[in-house]
């Protein structure tokens, strides 16, 4: 397949992963990142931040609680937009409220008089005005957010090709926007019931979808997206690791680590952030696992996509087959990442140092995998949904296997491991 033009030259480079031992410096790997702006000039907004756990240049996002569950959206004015923004000749039949996720906004499936569309997908906003902040901690440059995050992103997505659902209509007064249904198959229901080659395929399949979307969404640079302009450096990276150790152990178990074992544990935390921040960034779904990716027939649609950002190739691949939600046996892990290593070279991304490369997946995973867990205690504690605790033990499990893995991480199994059974 043909290489990128020679004006992303840079991306030759975007894995030749000299990864060095735990106590090195990352400047090598620095001057080769996309240029972003310097740490410095960074912000990062999160809800319900901590005193205790934030950086000095964070800044303090909504406090509000979001307990309290959001009224059901008009249906006069459903229909009123169905007739009127819509295809010409559709109605409104029916509404149904869909399952909800971690997030602050509610879904419902419209049943729809006179299609095609037979359907469409209302995403109703917790506020016309909230999207002014993310749910999910961001570090980027001062960049003023006059557009909501999904639609622009989904735009950005969708110039490239990538499967992300038509938006047919966006009230903003009413904070609510008219999506393409998907369905209701994520891939994790799809490989629920299937069998071993479904299974492999259908992961393939995703990682095609993944490669397509950092290669191309990467490719077509455009300022005017959001992803641009923030990324995974080391303050984003280290406030994750220290939600964890707040929610995760601090918030779950009722008290803090101790200050020797904390110091030592951060420690090896800000070298693995080093590392990762060090990586050359591309772009990044930050949330691409079998729950945001839906099987629509032969294809496979991407959502949940607005809180995309810079960061290391390895990230989305960690978060797909390192999956909060289904645990892969370890055979199919090594063929994936194998898998996503020789599709990344078919599109001419070159010079993967594939040892180095796996070794830096590992990281990643840990890395995610327990901003996952703290997430998890952190949704149940502040958001009053516990439906993710069963999660963590899992989530967990990819820790453990990955600090036995490497001997180096040997003092951050020694310092965590007490506090956090599923280690032990």
């Amino acid at each position: 397949m043909a290489r990128l033009g020679s004006r992303y030259n840079r991306w030759s480079h975007w894995c030749r992963c000299h990864v060095p031992d735990l106590e090195s410096e990352t400047d090598e790997f620095r001057s080769r990142s996309f240029s972003l702006k310097s740490a410095e000039q960074y912000g990062i907004r999160d809800k319900l931040p901590d005193a205790r756990y934030t950086h000095p240049d964070m800044v303090k996002g909504n406090q509000t609680s979001s307990k309290v569950p959001l009224a059901s959206p008009d249906p006069a004015v459903l229909a009123d937009a169905i007739a009127t923004k819509l295809q010409p000749g559709l109605g409104l039949q029916s509404l149904t409220p869909l399952a909800g996720d971690a997030s602050n906004r509610r879904y419902f499936r419209a049943t729809l008089m006179g299609g095609p569309p037979n359907s469409v997908i209302v995403m109703q906003l917790a506020e016309p005005e909230g999207f002014k902040q993310s749910e999910e901690a961001v570090s980027g440059t001062a960049h003023q957010i006059a557009e909501l995050p999904f639609v622009n992103i989904r735009s950005h997505l969708a110039r490239v090709k990538v499967p992300v659902p038509t938006l047919y209509y966006y009230d903003q007064s009413a904070g609510l926007l008219y999506l393409e249904d998907f369905g209701d198959v994520t891939l994790a229901d799809a490989v629920s019931c299937a069998d071993q080659a479904q299974l492999e395929s259908r992961y393939r399949q995703a990682i095609d979808v993944l490669v397509q979307m950092q290669v191309d969404a990467t490719k077509a640079d455009d300022h005017t997206c959001l992803a641009f302009h923030r990324g995974f450096d080391v303050p984003l990276l280290m406030w994750e690791f220290d939600h964890f150790l707040e929610y995760g152990v601090e918030v779950r178990n009722g008290s803090p680590l101790a200050d020797v074992d904390a110091e030592a544990v951060r420690r090896v935390f800000k070298n693995i952030a080093d590392q990762l921040a060090g990586q050359p960034r591309i772009f990044t779904h930050r949330d691409y696992h079998s729950r945001n990716l839906m099987v629509d027939g032969t294809r496979l649609g991407v959502i949940d996509f607005q809180d995309a950002l810079m960061g290391p190739a390895s990230y989305d691949l960690a978060s797909l087959v390192r999956d909060a939600y289904i645990q892969l046996d370890e055979v199919l892990v090594d063929e994936l990442v194998e898998y996503y290593q020789d599709q990344m070279t078919d599109r001419g991304v070159s010079r993967i140092d594939r040892t180095a490369f796996r070794r830096l997946f590992d990281l990643t995973s840990i890395q995610r995998n327990l901003k996952a867990a703290g997430r998890f205690v952190y949704i149940d504690r502040v958001k009053g949904n516990p439906k993710f605790l069963a999660d963590i033990p899992r989530v967990l499990s990819y820790v453990k296997r990955n600090l036995q893995k490497y001997p180096e991480l040997e003092p951050l199994k020694r310092h965590l491991t007490p506090y956090v059974p599923e280690l032990q």
